[in-house]
């Protein structure tokens, strides 16, 4: 609607100061033409906007004008009380600043529609927090939240994933993300963008020296270039699985970031091949699946999902982990010096495929391959410097 037009339009400028027509219509999907004649219509209704000629020119407003905005319509008010990432808040010192600004909000919303976002707040509830992902580290970004708006270099004292000694880095701070729970700060490290876990950093100071940013480069674009280089980044062997159907879910759920396809029903062939009915196995059982992964070792992440999953090839894949499985049975071989039962107390804790022991929840942790957050952040990953 033109009305809703005129009102963006009227936003913007007056917390951008000069924008560039071109601009204008981009963000809001019209044509430059339709946006001077909005301009005219503005004018026409006593807002105090002009143009300017150039290549620095565009529209504003005068200086000083400012209008109070309270239009809003039953779906955006609904919208300010869902908050998606009500958690984030907190390690920036908001969570007061919040809650007084969406009094206010609440206080200048039309009569009609205050019910209905007061309730949206009381009947929507968004949890960031992963299932079962334990006690969250006490993250402090004092520093890396004043290195943002200071625009000045930070010195980093950054320990990464497997390391005890931490690492030295000045970087340049575009800005912080935070995803699923956790603080990553955005930065250039000589001229190229990485990733920091802020509950990694051991020390932050700020630096005398102004940012070096590249021109044009914004926080959002650099996200998600880094978010693609974890998310898509080429893995160099191909696994071939099959998946007991009892876990299949799970293992769509923890490895779909490398997953080539989608699942397929394992045929007939495929099951005598493997004399899969002589192993006790019915048809329908099992299904085949692709992964794309960047070494073999990536394969040792499968062993939490025990018997319910078998890698099929690459050969090597298999050797690592049969090598790692006579491990864990060399280890658990055993009673432990602790143990009382004995080899008998051992043996009774095993399950059949399907089972609710080792491959049940212990199929959890297997997550941590590829795109997990060692990936974004660790020595090796795409995202670590």
């Amino acid at each position: 609607m033109k009305s809703d037009r005129l009102l963006s339009i009227l936003l913007l400028l007056q917390t951008r100061g000069l924008v560039p027509a071109t601009e204008l219509a981009e963000r809001l999907e019209v044509s430059v033409r339709t946006i001077y004649r909005d301009i005219e219509a503005l004018s026409a209704s006593g807002v105090p906007v002009y143009t300017e000629r150039g290549r620095r020119g565009g529209v504003a407003l005068l200086p000083g004008f400012r209008t109070d905005v309270t239009g809003l319509t039953a779906d955006e008010a609904r919208a300010l009380f869902v908050l998606a990432a009500q958690g984030a808040h907190a390690p920036l010192g908001l969570d007061a600043a919040l809650g007084s600004a969406l009094r206010k909000v609440m206080a200048a919303l039309p009569a009609p529609h205050r019910p209905a976002a007061e309730l949206t707040s009381r009947r929507i509830l968004v949890d960031p927090v992963r299932w079962m992902s334990g006690p969250q580290p006490v993250v402090d970004i004092a520093e890396l939240h004043e290195a943002v708006f200071a625009d000045r270099r930070l010195r980093l004292g950054y320990r990464h994933s497997g390391t005890r000694t931490p690492r030295t880095y000045t970087v340049d701070p575009y800005g912080l993300v935070v995803k699923a729970g956790v603080w990553y700060l955005v930065a250039d490290h000589d001229g190229e963008p990485r990733l920091f876990r802020a509950d990694r950093v051991r020390r932050a100071v700020l630096t005398e020296e102004a940012v070096v940013r590249r021109p044009g480069v914004e926080l959002a674009d650099l996200w998600d270039e880094l978010r693609k280089r974890v998310e898509e980044r080429p893995g160099g062997v191909r696994l071939r699985v099959r998946v007991h159907r009892s876990r299949l879910d799970l293992f769509v759920r923890l490895h779909a970031g490398v997953l080539t396809g989608e699942p397929r029903p394992e045929g007939r062939a495929e099951r005598g091949a493997r004399g899969q009915r002589a192993r006790g196995g019915e048809q329908g059982d099992w299904v085949r699946a692709e992964l794309a992964v960047d070494s073999v070792e990536w394969a040792r992440s499968l062993l939490s999902f025990g018997p319910n999953l078998e890698v099929l090839s690459p050969p090597e894949a298999r050797t690592v982990l049969a090598r790692h499985a006579a491990a864990v049975v060399a280890l658990y071989g055993e009673p432990g010096p602790d143990a009382e039962g004995g080899r008998d107390s051992a043996a009774a804790s095993g399950t059949a495929p399907g089972g609710s022991g080792p491959a049940g929840l212990g199929g959890l942790p297997g997550g941590s391959g590829p795109g997990g957050p060692e990936g974004l952040t660790g020595g090796s990953g795409p995202g670590g410097p």
